[in-house]
């Protein structure tokens, strides 16, 4: 054992308690932006999703390799009755890149929540790569943080990604996430192998500074 350890202090010695997060999500909950519309997912989404995510580009770091509607309509299905897991299915308000408003663009979830410690990670992310770059990533995790945050009460928000997946995790860092570490031989991939996870995370204490941060960046408030 290394003698070089040196014991982390304890960040915030006067911690009061916390009250329960608000879980689940109803299910016709919506989520309006300009650009986007997070709506929960629901089976019928599969073939849009699947047509959203057929680049083979989408699946170069994921863990799971669903890659026709049939495969998405089960997944959806049975991620539907997952307790601690919600999906949504994001849908163009306005024009993108040529893609029309209406257009299912990708799917995100909340996962791993855990009501109890009032934490739960932003995840099961991927968007059509038409869409990569634009408003459409920092205006969905603006809208999902202010519901974790404002509506569930949620005191941390994790992301996770592939280490090797440096433009997530370079997006991950421009949302103001905090980077915590790397998890090692944390996860399988799809192709088999074995994946060093990076994590970030987001507090209720950092959220004010991140919310302003992502307003600014778009512009303006979404929802205003």
């Amino acid at each position: 054992m290394s003698d070089q350890f040196e014991p982390i202090a304890d960040p915030r010695p006067v911690d009061s308690p916390w009250p329960q997060a608000v879980w689940p999500v109803p299910v016709d909950a919506v989520l309006t932006g300009t650009t986007i519309e997070l709506r929960r997912t629901v089976p019928a989404d599969a073939e849009g999703i699947c047509n959203a995510l057929a680049d083979p580009r989408v699946w170069e770091f994921l863990v799971m390799n669903a890659q026709t509607a049939e495969q998405w309509h089960e997944t959806i299905a049975a991620l539907q009755t997952a307790p601690a897991f919600c999906q949504w299915t994001v849908v163009l308000r306005e024009e993108v890149n040529g893609l029309p408003a209406g257009t299912i663009v990708g799917t995100t979830a909340f996962l791993d929540t855990s009501a109890q410690d009032a934490r739960t990670e932003i995840g099961f992310t991927s968007y059509n790569p038409l869409v990569w770059g634009t408003r459409v990533n920092p205006e969905t995790k603006l809208l999902l943080l202010r519901w974790a945050f404002d509506r569930m009460l949620m005191g941390r928000v994790q992301l996770k990604t592939d280490v090797r997946n440096v433009r997530s995790q370079k997006a991950i860092s421009r949302l103001g996430a905090t980077y915590e570490g790397v998890r090692r031989r944390y996860q399988r991939r799809a192709d088999g192998s074995i994946r060093d996870t990076v994590v970030f995370s987001i507090i209720a204490q950092e959220w004010p500074a991140v919310r302003d941060g992502l307003i600014q960046r778009l512009g303006g408030d979404p929802q205003a």
